[in-house]
């Protein structure tokens, strides 16, 4: 009973992490939160862009009912040739219909013709549905050419069918998706725990005091890099392991994809210090990882499809770092896309990077406000207390 009554002592006094409001919390966040945000099971108005190189009166009534799925919206119709995957940069699009010359011409001239898919494969569950809403439009429309609407006969002269093709991960290995994606997730979770303590420990050896009073945001900054570099070390090591021992596929540059881990790795940095600045000591501030890098993992795209979330999710979603690192790895790892193709992700991703070293800052001077506060108000009381003594 003593040891009962010690620990019910230590879980309340403030010391520790505060299990009595972090597991209320996981449950609000698992049965409420999360049921709200992860109410879609298939994918809704899926992006899908049309090449068209028949332009005819044909295909445009195809693109209409493409379009008029309630499993895809087109967004945008080419009449010239274009590498499909250029148009999968950014997460402009979940499948890619290509439409050849004479589509038209050949269905009612009694030729078989071959529609063209292409569908993104970095996650294998995103495309399920655009493939089975387009195999039933073409059965129907074969259906009705051929006078039988309830027919689906592959003999009939002169229908169309579909020849698709999956780009970026086509065997469908987990090292492409969420092997890789644990990588990233248990690396920027344990790189969270090796810096979001760092306020608390700094305050707790006296050194926060010296940074109050001649120091700089930066000087948090630059305690951050080494941090920094270990996490990167360790992504190009699991990522070489996950090459040799398993089937990654890296398509783009090791360069490029480096080159925005210094970026990412720094703001995961800043929020971390930021988060953590206010627990009374590194152990509650480990508590507070949850806060911005699981939600990343939930709805960044590996563990579900992006096409399976409502627009304001997915727009929401990018609050958490771990959703724009899933973005450089889809494009540069698995699309292979250089830094110009990506160039709009990385500017806003850049302004997200503001961000968040404003809210460093913004964390950093209000504790300077309230240090020469207290050394205001320690001076008034050291004063009353040397005119007590003169006057006793």
């Amino acid at each position: 009973m003593e040891a009962f009554k010690g620990e019910i002592k230590f879980l309340f006094s403030g010391r520790g992490m505060p299990y009595e409001k972090v597991c209320l919390l996981v449950a609000m966040v698992v049965t409420v939160i999360l049921s709200v945000l992860l109410s879609g099971n298939f994918a809704k108005d899926a992006k899908v862009v049309i090449i068209d190189l028949d332009n005819s009166a044909y295909t445009r009534e195809l693109t209409t009912r493409i379009d008029a799925s309630e499993y895809m919206q087109v967004t945008a119709v080419l009449n010239t040739p274009v590498d499909p995957k250029t148009l999968f940069y950014e997460d402009k699009a979940v499948a890619v219909v290509y439409f050849p010359r004479d589509l038209e011409k050949n269905r009612f001239t009694g030729s078989a013709s071959n529609i063209g898919v292409y569908y993104d494969n970095t996650n294998t569950a995103q495309t399920a549905n655009i493939k089975e809403a387009l195999n039933e439009l073409l059965a129907l429309d074969n259906a009705a050419a051929s006078g039988d609407v309830g027919s689906t006969n592959d003999s009939v002269a002169g229908q169309v069918q579909l020849a698709d093709r999956k780009l970026f991960n086509p065997q469908e290995s987990t090292s492409n998706t969420e092997t890789l994606g644990f990588l990233f997730f248990f690396g920027s979770m344990f790189f969270t725990f090796a810096t979001i303590g760092m306020g608390p420990r700094l305050r707790l050896t006296h050194e926060m005091d010296r940074m109050m009073e001649r120091g700089t945001p930066w000087e948090l900054v630059a305690r951050i890099v080494p941090y920094a570099g270990c996490l990167i070390v360790s992504f190009v090591v699991g990522m070489a392991v996950l090459r040799v021992w398993g089937d990654l596929n890296f398509s783009g540059s090791l360069v490029t994809f480096l080159f925005t881990q210094l970026f990412y790795v720094m703001t995961v940095g800043m929020l971390s210090v930021t988060f953590g600045w206010t627990a009374a000591n590194p152990g509650i501030a480990s508590s507070r990882m949850i806060l911005f890098i699981p939600g990343g993992f939930i709805l960044g795209g590996m563990t579900g499809p992006v096409t399976y979330y409502s627009d304001w999710v997915v727009h929401f979603s990018h609050v958490f770092p771990l959703t724009w690192e899933f973005h450089f790895q889809r494009d540069i790892i698995a699309r292979g896309a250089g830094l110009s193709d990506i160039s709009a992700l990385f500017g806003a991703f850049l302004v997200y990077m503001a961000g968040a070293g404003m809210l460093l800052c913004w964390r950093f001077y209000s504790e300077r406000k309230k240090y020469y506060a207290m050394k205001r108000k320690e001076a008034r009381a050291r004063v009353k207390m040397q005119e007590l003594a003169k006057e006793i």
